[in-house]
């Protein structure tokens, strides 16, 4: 087995290499990430909810007022009710 051809093949591959990169001008690319604009409205709508509070005040307020002053009624059967309609759209 000769490896001074093989040395002396590799070195003419490399050297056809560089002189077709050098021919062409090209300079090597980089890459890039570029973010849709749909990407970017998925952002804002995330930063959007993650600034929200999770407790609707204005729907509580009263509801926590009428239990601290002791008013607030719930009806067993209206409770029932829409605790089985919940059961039946899980099913």
């Amino acid at each position: 087995m000769r490896i001074e051809a093989y040395n002396q093949v590799q070195q003419i591959y490399q050297s056809q290499k560089v002189n077709r990169s050098q021919k062409t001008g090209k300079v090597a690319s980089t890459d890039r990430l570029q973010i849709s604009s749909f990407g970017k409205d998925i952002q804002t709508a995330k930063a959007a909810v993650a600034g929200a509070s999770d407790i609707r005040e204005d729907v509580t307020a009263p509801i926590k007022a009428r239990i601290q002053s002791g008013t607030y009624q719930v009806s067993p059967e209206s409770f029932a009710e829409k605790l089985l309609k919940k059961y039946e759209e899980m099913r």
